[in-house]
């Protein structure tokens, strides 16, 4: 079924996207496939961003990240299942679909946000641009109540 499974998670919505994973763990377990755990850090190398950091800023954020999404797998991922965990920077949406694209992903499992419509407006929706525009499947694990 799939081989390849990538689950962009948000280690700031704590208790959400533990649910993505859950389900991803699940496909991955009944099709024998790899989980490619992401994190998507914004651009701290723009020169207009990185002006007002400390050079080694992003160096540290990035370590500092990839060690809580370690936690996090060894939390949420059973032994039994392949995974990895990667840690990239940029505008979310296009570093997600870029990295399916890289490691072969056939399913991208994601939380959809439970934001207003005003959010959504304003902001768009990580999940939604992705739905859009990935030329793989997509299962959007929504907010318990939504």
């Amino acid at each position: 079924m799939y081989k390849q499974i990538l689950v962009p998670v948000d280690l700031n919505d704590q208790g959400f996207s533990d649910k993505a994973v859950e389900a991803a763990v699940w496909y991955a377990t009944h099709s024998n496939a790899q989980l490619h755990l992401l994190n998507v850090l914004p651009g701290m190398h723009m020169s207009m961003v990185a002006s007002y950091f400390p050079k080694d800023a992003a160096i540290k954020m990035k370590q500092d990240v990839e060690e809580q999404l370690k936690k996090f797998a060894l939390d949420n991922i059973p032994d039994n299942v392949l995974y990895s965990v990667n840690v990239s920077e940029g505008q979310p949406a296009s570093t997600i679909l870029e990295y399916a694209d890289k490691v072969g992903a056939d399913l991208i499992v994601m939380p959809s946000h439970k934001r207003s419509r005003l959010d959504k407006a304003l902001l768009g929706s990580v999940t939604n641009k992705v739905v859009q525009k990935s030329h793989i499947n997509v299962l959007v694990i929504k907010p318990h109540g939504a």
